[in-house]
């Protein structure tokens, strides 16, 4: 294949924290705060499930530094599997990853704006039911996503410039606009429902808490289950992180600035995380986290912060955070694909970089995919269900690491893990017990996730028997940057 474009450097420091911050912040931190309280029932334990979900993300984005370091090209974790073990691991995160992982989060993340933009334009609520088929219902809803998700693949063909505009612009507006919120949250604190939800007696007392206030406690053995179920949310809504990674090959001094966008991008976020989930203990009862409508935490605190304008404020916000995020995710995920059709794993024509300099095909094919979910309504129950399998390629990812220094312990490390091994092992231990916890009491968030995964094996060997015959090779790992 003749190459005759090639990635254009054009991406900052600046540029690649707001992709980093961006991608990471969607609609999550607005919504899955009442399932996580409904799971442990108090505050504290409330906070630590976020506290270890930001630890674990930001031990994670530290680690992968070194591996950007060490390999800065376009696909990223698609790269550093290859690279670390074979390219069957990589192609199974490629597969999973364009099936589901990411072209469903472009879904979930699309869907979410629409439902934010019927609060303040009736029309696009996902009950107004434009087209039953019997068999397949579209919405409104679901029709503008589909309408944003190809707006914003449409820009991102225009070359990265037109993309990082949005992303960048739109991730200082959210992370303003959230701090905002916390200060006025913080401003309206109610001393006795801070005092109610942080008292010694409840802070640690580790239970299921239902919508209608009672309560159910838990064995042991089950509630190490009941904070596994809970980090799923956290997990979901801390995740795309290292989406910076799959753009390496536009941004600017890759070997430092990957590196540092990822510590510094995940440390923002999970610092705003934290002081989001104080904000909302201050403002409303435990109860009141719970039983939000359609889980809705933000908007009921901020009816208490804002009044009635609060809704239009929450919405404002989340249409905001949802329109930068996809913009993140829609301009970083078409690299993966790209770099999996340069070893010959995915559509020739993937591989080719249009006249702006950027994979165009890549782009709307991820769009095509991204739509069908959105028009399925499934990609909800999806996400839930490959976040385990999210795990296990973030601790394969991470274990590399080891790997990739005992193999090769001569290779250029401009950046090096902070705190490795015990960081990185710390991590994989974490990583591993929240895998087995979900497999015990949760095993529906598994299965379903590693079904879709493990059907990419015979896909690749498809593949590879047909590269074979056309006298095509895939690409081996080259161990050499």
């Amino acid at each position: 294949m003749q190459e005759t474009h090639s990635f254009k450097p054009s991406l900052t420091l600046i540029d690649s924290t707001m992709l980093v911050a961006g991608s990471m912040i969607g609609s999550g931190i607005f919504i899955v705060s009442a399932d996580i309280t409904r799971n442990v029932g108090s505050a504290g334990w409330l906070m630590f499930v976020w506290v270890i979900t930001g630890f674990m993300t930001l031990t994670a984005a530290l680690s992968y530094g070194e591996l950007s370091a060490m390999f800065p090209k376009a696909g990223g974790q698609y790269v550093y599997l290859k690279e670390a073990y074979n390219p069957l691991i990589s192609f199974l995160y490629g597969w999973s990853f364009f099936t589901v992982i990411h072209t469903a989060t472009i879904a979930a993340v699309g869907v979410a704006f629409a439902k934010f933009t019927a609060y303040i334009f009736p029309p696009f609520s996902e009950d107004n039911v434009l087209i039953d088929l019997g068999f397949l219902s579209i919405s409104a809803a679901q029709l503008l996503s589909i309408l944003v998700i190809v707006f914003l693949t449409f820009v991102n063909t225009r070359g990265v410039n037109s993309g990082k505009i949005i992303q960048t612009t739109f991730t200082l507006a959210k992370l303003l606009s959230l701090l905002g919120l916390i200060v006025f949250g913080l401003y309206a604190l109610k001393p006795e429902v801070w005092s109610a939800n942080w008292a010694d007696a409840i802070i640690w007392d580790l239970h299921k808490l239902h919508p209608d206030g009672s309560t159910e406690s838990y064995t042991t053995l089950a509630a190490f289950g009941a904070i596994a179920a809970a980090m799923v949310g956290s997990i979901f809504s801390s995740d795309s992180w290292h989406t910076v990674t799959f753009i390496a090959g536009e941004i600017k001094n890759p070997k430092k600035n990957i590196g540092l966008s990822l510590a510094l991008g995940t440390l923002i976020v999970t610092a705003i995380y934290l002081l989001t989930n104080i904000m909302y203990t201050g403002v409303l009862s435990l109860q009141a986290i719970a039983s939000a409508d359609k889980d809705r935490v933000a908007v009921t605190a901020s009816h208490v912060i804002f009044g009635n304008a609060g809704t239009v404020i929450i919405a404002l916000m989340i249409m905001v955070s949802t329109f930068g995020c996809n913009n993140g995710l829609i301009m970083a995920g078409a690299r993966v694909y790209y770099s999996m059709a340069k070893d010959g794993l995915f559509f020739r024509k993937v591989g080719q970089l249009n006249a702006k300099s950027v994979p165009g095909l890549a782009l709307w094919i991820q769009c095509v995919l991204a739509s069908i979910w959105s028009l399925s309504g499934k990609y909800g129950d999806l996400l839930d269900m490959i976040s385990f399998v999210v795990v296990v390629f973030y601790m394969l990812t991470i274990a590399g690491i080891i790997i990739l220094r005992k193999r090769l312990p001569d290779a250029p490390r401009p950046y090096k893990a902070v705190g490795y091994p015990v960081l990185p092992v710390i991590y994989i231990l974490m990583g591993l017990a929240f895998c087995i916890l979900l497999i015990i009491y949760k095993p529906n968030y598994t299965w379903p996730g590693l079904i879709i995964t493990l059907t990419g094996i015979p896909v690749y060997f498809l593949i590879v028997k047909a590269n074979s015959g056309k006298g095509k090779v895939t690409v081996e790992p080259s161990e050499t940057e």
